[in-house]
């Protein structure tokens, strides 16, 4: 009798402990949800969250989901593509009118990778205030999860035919935001500053001066995706980059100079760098003096050193290396009063 009782006590707790590692299993599996949060950059279509969501894929980060109240708008490509891209929409209207908590409650995020705020620089709002408004949000993100990961975009440049002055507004509110993430940041719900501006060009990375063409899509796709990587793993900044010292071989290449912007006291620069020899280069580097007493106050796709009115770019380590034929773009803003022509460079 004792036998059996001692079988069956047995069996019952094989079966409890069969059905607490099945209970057990399917929680662990339950998927990481990823919100997308902004506006038409991210969601009209912002097909760089279908490069994003594939690229993750095919890495083995399977075990996610994108989660959002809207729907996916194409991009050409299978992909998850639920998101808060909300196009028109202003961050401070976002807090002001306490749009978060609802999207927040119908998709219970783990992860917010946040591009928010181009239209409120477009607006003229100041970055203060836009930041305020990004708190607002932080703290309703945080409500919701306390646990919450937030990766906040430095928003890419944007230069519209009909705001000459939203180009440094972009600037002035880019670079307000480390301190405000910095103070805002906490160990169990970190806030990770994600550079979308260095790099981007208005130019050949958007089709309007604002929102991202194919070759935005992907710069902004590459940006998120190692940030992104780290928050899933659990860790919640992003690693910096180190930029090795290279010196490029002599000859071999040309600079081509144009201004692409101008507004009262600044104006937007490129310059393509091209390998005209016939071996493959692994560094360049470009020199020139300003006429007019013209600065640059900001550089992307390059390494600055100025003194004066001479200026010198070198590459950054993504885009040294130029096989007989290539080419590499970086790009500026910059500041001038009387004049602005342009300058000569040299390459080497």
């Amino acid at each position: 009798m004792r036998s059996k009782i001692g079988s069956v006590l047995a069996a019952l707790v094989a079966l409890a402990a069969a059905v607490l590692f099945a209970t057990t299993a399917t929680a662990s599996a339950a998927p990481i949800r990823i919100m997308p949060l902004g506006d038409s950059i991210t969601g009209s279509p912002g097909c760089w969250r279908a490069l994003l969501w594939n690229r993750l894929q095919s890495a083995g980060q399977t075990n996610i989901d994108f989660v959002g109240t809207l729907p996916p708008q194409g991009c050409g490509v299978a992909h998850d593509g639920d998101n808060e891209g909300h196009g028109g929409y202003l961050a401070t209207n976002i807090a002001n009118q306490n749009l978060l908590p609802g999207w927040l409650s119908a998709t219970q995020p783990d992860i917010v990778i946040m591009h928010l705020g181009t239209n409120d620089v477009w607006s003229n709002i100041a970055p203060t205030t836009i930041l305020s408004a990004f708190t607002t949000l932080v703290n309703q993100m945080r409500a919701s999860n306390p646990s919450m990961k937030i990766l906040v975009a430095k928003i890419i440049p944007m230069n519209p035919s009909s705001c000459a002055e939203c180009a440094q507004r972009t600037v002035n509110f880019n670079n307000a935001i480390p301190a405000w993430a910095t103070a805002t940041s906490t160990a169990q719900s970190p806030v990770t500053v994600v550079d979308q501006w260095t790099g981007f060009s208005t130019g050949t990375d958007t089709y309007d001066g604002v929102h991202p063409n194919a070759a935005g899509d992907q710069k902004m796709s590459d940006k998120w995706y190692p940030p992104l990587v780290d928050a899933l793993a659990g860790g919640g900044t992003a690693t910096p980059t180190v930029t090795p010292t290279v010196t490029p071989p002599p000859g071999g290449c040309t600079a081509t100079y144009k201004t692409t912007g101008q507004w009262q006291g600044g104006f937007q620069g490129e310059v393509t760098v091209k390998n005209t020899g016939t071996a493959s280069r692994s560094a360049w580097a470009v020199a020139w003096t300003f006429a007019n007493g013209q600065q640059i106050t900001q550089l992307w796709g390059g390494t600055l050193s100025a003194s004066g009115a001479s200026v010198t770019v070198r590459n950054a380590s993504w885009n040294g290396a130029l096989a007989p034929g290539a080419s590499a773009t970086f790009g500026f803003l910059g500041s001038w009063n009387g004049a602005n022509s342009a300058p000569t460079p040299s390459c080497s």
